[in-house]
């Protein structure tokens, strides 16, 4: 069922719309900021604002929660006012937040800069979403978002190694100087959206016999795929991006005795290898069903979650530094497989008009595990079940692959699932049952 033929990326160039290679020109350049402070928001808040590690948690917790507050709202925001409209909120939030952290001498002001910074992060990946769905044509927008998701994680890495570099624990003002730096990498992105792109990202128009502006999330949820997307997505987070963050650190640390060095190479091998591979993935998974794709992804991450237990063979060594080095790098594979797919299903199935609440009910429950997450990692790990934290995680993961197959699969139809079908295959393929899609809900046609 895949196709023969590899797409170059020389032909994904060609084929993208001169307002997609804009958006993608300011990537790195903006995630260069966010790597400069994303190491250090532990540090500095702990070492250099005084506060303690339970309060310092608290704000990271906040953080988040921001951001999965803000993505309700912004998801009916995206579809009234347009994706232009809502990632320049997002830039001014995001500005806004790294100038007050970078000031936040107490405890009211620290609260005050994350809750912007997360509320930035909550709302940006639902307008991102849309946005670049609003520009990048549907058979494309794999490769955009694998594209994007390599140039971020490059933009990263060197944020990540200049700031280490420049920050120095016994002068405040490296700090502020990071945190201001990346106020100003969210300058390009504004200057596109307000000169050569101000075009683009308009709210679309409903069909004449429906409301966008009314249409609840319950009612997205009832449309097909949706809901499995959603669970699935939430099960994805919470195996993934929630454990790379919060438990593997802590498994580390508290098993295997791995050094802050050691952490360290470990996430710049897990950058590395998205970078190298990338590119390389998405020529490979290009035409293939995309919910097989999940179901590799899935076994990967059990892999690289095996990698972790073995970390605690050897506690304090070498070996141990090195599984858990092997663990981030494979992980990192299985994300080259899960930035190109998760995002396109999502919008392949949204209309137009709900592209921002059907990105923003995704965005959050991507919140809302990376709340939950660390919360169960750092119960088990705490307590001593570090095996039944592995054994959870692998379990998660299994269930991740079961929903792509079992349940998500049979509701997409070819398109969506990242099959490239001849036009009368196309034609012939039926989309989802509309007797089942909630009222006032269309049922997202094959584009």
């Amino acid at each position: 069922m895949a196709t023969s033929e590899r797409p170059s990326i020389a032909s994904f160039w060609h084929d993208l719309p001169r307002e997609g290679k804009l958006l993608l020109s300011v990537v790195a350049f903006e995630f260069i900021g966010t790597g400069l402070v994303l190491p250090f928001w532990v540090v500095y808040f702990h070492e250099l604002r005084g506060f303690s590690l339970d309060v310092v948690g608290i704000l990271l917790a906040v953080m988040s929660a921001a951001g999965a507050i803000a993505s309700v709202p912004g998801g009916m925001l995206i579809d009234r006012a347009g994706a232009r409209a809502a990632m320049l909120v997002v830039l001014c939030s995001s500005m806004l937040g790294n100038i007050v952290v970078a000031f936040a001498d107490n405890l009211a002001l620290a609260v005050l800069g994350v809750a912007i910074v997360g509320t930035g992060f909550g709302l940006g990946w639902p307008a991102s979403q849309a946005l670049i769905a609003s520009v990048v044509p549907s058979e494309i927008r794999s490769r955009y978002y694998g594209m994007n998701f390599s140039l971020l994680n490059l933009g990263i890495g060197i944020g990540g190694i200049v700031g280490g570099l420049v920050v120095d624990v016994g002068r405040v003002s490296t700090f502020q100087a990071m945190y201001l730096a990346d106020a100003v990498s969210y300058l390009p992105s504004m200057f596109l959206l307000l000169v050569p792109l101000r075009h683009i990202g308009r709210p679309a128009k409903a069909p004449e016999h429906e409301d966008g502006g009314e249409i609840s999330y319950l009612a997205v949820l009832r449309t097909p795929a949706m809901a499995t997307m959603t669970v699935l997505g939430f099960a994805a987070a919470f195996v993934g991006y929630a454990q790379l963050n919060a438990g593997m650190p802590a498994y580390a640390r508290a098993i295997g005795e791995v050094s802050t060095q050691g952490l360290g190479i470990a996430f710049a091998i897990n950058t590395l290898v998205i970078v190298l591979l990338q590119l390389v993935v998405l020529q490979r998974i290009e035409g293939r069903r995309r919910t097989r794709v999940i179901v590799a992804m899935s076994v990967i991450w059990a892999v690289s979650w095996g990698l972790l237990s073995a970390s605690g063979i050897a506690p304090g060594t070498v070996t141990a530094t090195f599984f858990v080095a092997a663990c981030a790098g494979v992980f990192a594979l299985g994300e080259t497989l899960l930035q190109p797919t998760v995002p396109a299903i999502v919008n392949d199935l949204a209309p137009d008009h709900l592209r921002g609440r059907f990105n923003a009910l995704s965005a959050g429950t991507f919140q809302l595990a990376s709340i939950l997450g660390p919360i169960v990692a750092g119960f088990l790990i705490g307590h001593g079940l570090h095996l039944e934290y592995v054994l959870l995680l692998v379990a998660g993961c299994g269930l991740v692959a079961w929903l792509s197959v079992a349940r998500l699969e049979p509701q997409l139809d070819a398109r969506t699932n990242g099959l490239q079908a001849p036009p009368r295959e196309v034609e012939a393929v039926s989309p989802p049952a509309r007797d089942v899609a909630a009222p006032g809900v269309p049922v997202a046609e094959t584009p």
